[in-house]
Parts: C-alpha cells; structure tokens; sequence
C-alpha cells in the first residue's frame, strides 16, 4: 500500500469530492465506503479504480486485498484524513472508487420481458431509493428510471440501503420525463402509478405483462399530470389508523405483487 499524507493528493481529492456531490467523478467512478459495501463491490464484479485504507483499520486491508485486482491503486491514508475525505459520521476505515456498471434508458425498456421497469419521481428519501432498488433486484424488475426531483443513487445512503443492489441492478437517471413516457407508450407499455389514497386495491390490479410502475414523492406522491396519463393507478389498502406507507416499503410491496402474480 501507498500512504498519503497530503489532502491535496488527486485520488484522495476525488473520493472527497464523489462523497460530498453524490455523483461520479470525471471519469466514471462512484465512491464507496463500509466493509460491506466494497464487498458487494467486489462480489458484483466492479472494476475499481483504487481503495483506501484508514491506518487504524489495516486489518480490513489484510481481508480485502487477496480479493482486490493488482492493478488497482492502494491508499493507507491517516485517520483524520480519511475521516475528512468520506461520508460517514462513523467511517470503518475502508473506501473505494470503482466504475458503475452504466446502461442507457433504451437497455432498461429491452429488459421489459424480465419485470416491471420502476420508475421513481421526486424520491427524496435516501433510505427510501435504497430500499426500492434491493426490492427491485429482490423481486425480478427490469431495471429502475431515477427521474427528476429524486436523490441521488450515488448518495451514500442510497448505496448503502441498496445492499449492493445498485451495482448490479440496472439503473438509469433521466431528467426529462416526456421522452420517457413517450418511448414507454411506443413500447406498448401499460403505465401503473402507486397511490396512497385511492385506486384499484391492489389485490384487485392486474400486473403482469409489460408494465411500467411509478413510484412519488414521501408526502406528494406522483404530478397529477402524470397521473393524467397512465392507465391505472393501485393502492395499497391498510388500516385506517396509518395515514400512509413509507415509499420504499409501498414500492416493495407493489414489486412483490407483481412477481407473485408472474409465477402464478
């Protein structure tokens, strides 16, 4: 390993930068922290970049590096520069950049035969993104559309609450909706929207074939313009008492409908 005294060292600076915008750098790396978040890594088959150690957890180092390419640069980075250059508030003392596996909007819908493709509009939640994408890897969907409004997936909470779903799970960020709402309709695609408060029961809803669910915001659920153009909208019926779902734990549900109503 290579120890790194210095902030200013360009690796160190963009594993800092990566945490802190939640986005991949320049050339297409995603930062990762946690033990076993960079096993996930590893087991998913990532190529990394480099992987930084905290010198008072080299012991991780002494784990990880058989599993690790040779080619790949290795960091020993004192406590308190490590601490400073990741996301956590409580760091493990072990982080990496590594290349995400990247897919366009157009191998996402190709994938239609496998499951639903998830479509999720002004998630804010990182908790919440992560959860969908494990469910979504979990229960058989064709990949997951992170549309406007929504954290995120290179967040470090999303990745972590992800469980390394997101490295194999085909994810793909668009801004602009109209397009993908057009190329869905082209597809022949039925479009679900998940609701809260009103719609067909769940239980009742057909959701098989090729469909594309959507998924909205904690409090303000989906645009109702949106809502405006798809073909149905579900909810999940429960006790009157709870106001609403969390978002994660209703699109987890509607996933698992869907692959329950599949092998049937």
């Amino acid at each position: 390993m290579r120890r790194v005294e210095g902030r200013h060292n360009p690796l160190v600076k963009e594993l800092r930068q990566a945490f802190a915008h939640a986005e991949r750098t320049a050339e297409g790396d995603c930062a990762i922290e946690g033990l076993r978040v960079v096993e996930e890594a590893i087991r998913s088959g990532l190529r990394f970049r480099a992987v930084f150690f905290k010198e008072s957890a080299q012991n991780l180092a002494e784990r990880l590096l058989p599993q690790i390419g040779l080619h790949v640069e290795k960091l020993l980075l004192p406590d308190k520069l490590f601490d400073g250059a990741v996301a956590s508030e409580s760091p493990q003392g072990v982080a990496a950049l590594v290349r995400w596996k990247e897919f366009s909007v157009e191998e996402v819908f190709e994938r239609v035969q496998v499951g639903p493709i998830v479509i999720v509009i002004g998630l804010q939640d990182p908790g919440n993104l992560g959860t969908i994408l494990r469910s979504a890897e979990a229960f058989g969907s064709a990949g997951v559309v992170v549309g406007e409004g929504t954290v995120s997936p290179f967040n470090a909470k999303v990745i972590r609450a992800s469980a390394g779903s997101l490295f194999r799970l085909p994810v793909v960020e668009v801004r602009e909706l109209s397009s993908v709402l057009t190329k869905l309709r082209g597809l022949g695609l039925r479009l679900i929207a998940t609701s809260s408060h009103k719609g067909k029961a769940l239980d009742q809803a057909t959701l098989t074939g090729a469909i594309a669910m959507f998924v909205g915001n904690e409090g303000s659920g989906l645009p109702r313009d949106l809502l405006a153009q798809v073909d149905e909208t579900v909810v999940i019926p429960h006790s009157p008492q709870v106001e609403s779902l969390n978002a994660g734990v209703a699109g987890s549900i509607v996933l698992y409908e869907a692959a329950r109503q599949r092998r049937a």
